[in-house]
């Protein structure tokens, strides 16, 4: 109590106090040039990965954002027989995953014969909206080759 006393008279709790508040002051200021300089990183790495998605892909897109994801690359008709045609599938592990929840696909099964499966139910089923009896048509047959793996189909 004595001592407090004896700091009051003496101005050292007001000069304590005014120490106090100038840390406090330095504190803030150093506080807010760290969120400053965290909000400046932040905004430089959403710029970067930004201008990296650009040059992605959509398979790389949607692999990113962890979505199935399936094209069309190429549709060609046989010159000889126009009745005949093939086609050019890519997809990424997600659609494979998607395809094998909805029953398409088993265990050991190469991913080709399961996006295969879908893609025959996709015709079958355009055909059918269609009101073409598939019995009555002549058919061709489906040959699924594997293309060169890039990396995540």
């Amino acid at each position: 109590m004595i001592k407090k006393f004896f700091k009051d008279i003496t101005g050292i709790t007001a000069i304590e106090l005014e120490t106090a508040r100038k840390e406090q002051e330095i504190l803030d200021a150093e506080l807010k040039d760290n969120i400053r300089k965290e909000k400046a990183a932040e905004k430089k790495r959403l710029k970067k990965e930004i201008e990296t998605d650009k040059k992605l892909s959509p398979k790389e897109i949607a692999t990113k954002k962890k979505e199935p994801w399936v094209d069309v690359i190429s549709f060609n008709v046989n010159k000889e027989n126009i009745r005949n045609g093939f086609y050019e599938l890519d997809w990424n592990e997600l659609f494979i995953l998607q395809l094998r929840q909805e029953g398409y696909g088993f265990d050991g099964d190469p991913d080709e014969e399961i996006v295969s499966r879908w893609f025959r139910d996709i015709c079958l089923n355009a055909a059918e909206a269609e009101d073409i009896d598939m019995d009555e048509r002549p058919s061709g047959h489906i040959n699924v080759s594997k293309l060169q793996d890039s990396g995540d189909n």
